[in-house]
C-alpha cells in the first residue's frame, strides 16, 4: 500500500499520466517550436528595422523586400542590380561572399534551382545500399573527370551535406519531387514521400511486436 492506494494501482496510474504527459508534449512542441523561431525570426527583424511597434519592423522589411523583386522584374531594375553585382564581384572578399550567398539562394528559390534532380547513388558498385542526394553538376570534365558528376547530399537533422563526385553509371534517377526528397533526407526518413511510418504492431499484453522496423506480425 502507499498512502491507501494498492501499489499496483499507484503504478498503473503514474504510467497513465506519464503517457498523457508525453502525448502533450509530442503535440505542444512542434507547434510551440515553430511559433517560437517565428517569434525570434521577427523579434530579430524589428532589431534591425526599430520602428517601435512589435512586428511592424518585420512587414515594413517584407515590403521593402517585395518591392525589391517588383522594381528588379524590369529593364531598368534588372540593370542596377547588375551593376551592383560588377562591383561586388571586383572586390576580393566581397565577390567570396556575395557570389557563394547569391549561389547557394539561387540553387534553391531561383530561376535557375540546383537541388531539383533527385537521385539515388550506389556508392559501392554491386551493393544494394542507396544514399539519396542532388545532382548540381552534369560534368565534370573541368577537373578531368569528364565520366563524374557532381553530387549533393544532404543530412538528416542538420542543415549541413556534403559534395562527392560520382561515375555517372552509379546514379539512379528518382521519380519524386525534390522537396519531397528533401523532407525524407532531413527528417531521418520519417516525413515526405507522402508516407506515413508504419505504427508499432502491439500484442494483447502491451508489448511491441514485430519486426525492428515495427511491422509485420508480432511474436509471443
Amino acid at each position: 500500500m502507499r498512502d491507501g492506494v494498492p501499489e499496483a494501482g499507484y503504478t498503473h496510474g503514474m504510467k497513465v499520466l506519464l503517457r498523457y504527459f508525453l502525448r502533450g508534449c509530442l503535440a505542444l512542441l512542434p507547434v510551440a517550436t515553430t511559433i517560437y523561431i517565428a517569434f525570434l525570426i521577427i523579434a530579430w527583424v524589428d532589431r534591425i528595422v526599430p520602428l517601435g511597434i512589435p512586428g511592424l519592423g518585420f512587414v515594413s522589411a517584407l515590403a521593402v523586400i517585395t518591392l525589391v523583386g517588383f522594381l528588379t522584374s524590369n529593364v531598368i531594375g534588372r540593370a542596377a542590380v547588375d551593376a551592383i553585382e560588377r562591383f561586388l564581384t571586383r572586390l576580393p572578399l566581397a565577390k567570396l561572399v556575395y557570389t557563394s550567398i547569391r549561389d547557394l539562394i539561387s540553387a534553391f528559390v531561383g530561376e535557375k534551382k540546383r537541388f531539383d534532380r533527385p537521385v539515388a547513388v550506389t556508392m559501392v558498385p554491386g551493393s544494394n545500399i542507396r544514399v539519396l542526394g542532388f545532382v548540381t553538376r552534369e560534368t565534370m570534365a573541368s577537373l578531368g573527370m569528364g565520366n563524374a558528376v557532381a553530387v549533393y547530399f544532404p543530412q538528416s537533422y542538420n542543415f549541413a551535406g556534403y559534395l562527392a563526385l560520382v561515375p555517372r553509371d552509379q546514379l539512379e534517377p528518382l521519380a519524386i519531387s525534390a522537396t519531397d526528397l528533401m523532407t525524407f533526407v532531413v527528417s531521418g526518413g520519417i516525413s515526405g514521400l507522402g508516407i506515413e511510418p508504419a505504427p508499432v504492431s502491439r500484442s494483447p499484453r502491451g508489448k511491441s511486436g514485430g519486426t525492428l522496423m515495427g511491422v509485420g506480425p508480432g511474436k509471443e
